[in-house]
């Protein structure tokens, strides 16, 4: 390691960075888990993208970013439950056709501008080492609250995820659940934009899940697990920005990528085709997301 590598690890905002990174880790964890149980990969995108848009219009009606985002964001939940019920298209298409315009019409907008010596890589691709008092505060107290919710709520998420039926059956509403796990992943995406970029966020929601789901046997342990594989990828990652002068965000995903792919070789704890069911007066959780 360089002595300037060295002696950045214990600047200031090394240091923001390594906490602003280990707080998002563990709020996304198990929003990962529900989002590779839900099959919804594409819908985090679709929501990053959108991110990029509130940020467009937050600068053009001059406000703050920390709303223009949410409220982008949240719209798009909205929009994509009323195109859901459109019969014509399909779940995926509706949400390609969502994430690549709400992508364009984000960068058109940041042009028409002239771009207010906005940074486009940063907003990308993340500048987590920006991270300001500020942007702490957000995220630990946003964040916070958002890990206080999912555990509140863990048991109907996890019910109307993965057996809706049952979910029904026991008096919880599966479309509601639904809802709250969309603002959810909404809001910690308005979060998050900062930190790792619009077309990062995913990645840092979806490797640490599917690296805990090759280790554990319920969705508790996996989701705790989840989040502490983001915490060592966040750190992994920084350590080796500073070391190779590369870009952070970046560096963050590949290193969860490697975690993931020496875990790889790790033999399932169960079967491949075991099946993960919610916890009911009857039932005990097995291991894969249907």
């Amino acid at each position: 390691m360089t002595c300037g590598a060295g002696m950045i690890m214990f600047d200031d905002f090394f240091i923001r960075a390594l906490f602003a990174g280990i707080g998002l880790a563990v709020i996304v964890g198990p929003l990962g888990c529900l989002i590779i149980w839900r099959k919804m990969a594409f819908f985090g995108d679709t929501l990053a993208h959108a991110a990029l848009l509130g940020i467009a219009l937050a600068i053009l009606i001059d406000i703050s970013p920390l709303v223009g985002v949410p409220l982008v964001t949240l719209a798009s939940c909205i929009a994509l439950m009323i195109a859901k019920r459109t019969p014509s298209l399909s779940s995926d298409t509706i949400l390609a056709i969502l994430a690549h315009s709400t992508l364009a019409l984000g960068l058109v907008l940041i042009s028409l501008t002239g771009g207010r010596s906005l940074d486009v890589n940063g907003l990308l691709f993340g500048d987590i080492l920006a991270v300001d008092t500020t942007d702490l505060l957000v995220i630990y107290a946003g964040g916070g609250a958002i890990l206080a919710i999912i555990i509140w709520q863990w048991r109907r998420l996890i019910a109307a995820t993965l057996s809706p039926e049952i979910a029904e059956a026991e008096g919880l509403s599966p479309q509601r659940a639904e809802w709250l796990f969309m603002m959810l992943i909404a809001l910690v995406v308005s979060i998050a934009v900062k930190l790792v970029g619009v077309l990062l966020i995913t990645a840092l929601m979806i490797i640490p899940a599917a690296a805990a789901r090759r280790l554990v046997s319920s969705p508790e342990m996996m989701a705790g697990l989840a989040s502490l594989l983001g915490v060592i990828g966040v750190i992994a990652g920084l350590y080796g920005s500073a070391e190779f002068d590369i870009p952070s965000g970046p560096a963050i995903i590949l290193a969860g990528g490697l975690l993931l792919l020496g875990l790889s070789f790790v033999p399932r704890r169960r079967p491949a085709n075991a099946n993960m069911r919610p916890h009911t007066h009857q039932d005990e959780v097995g291991h894969d997301a249907k």
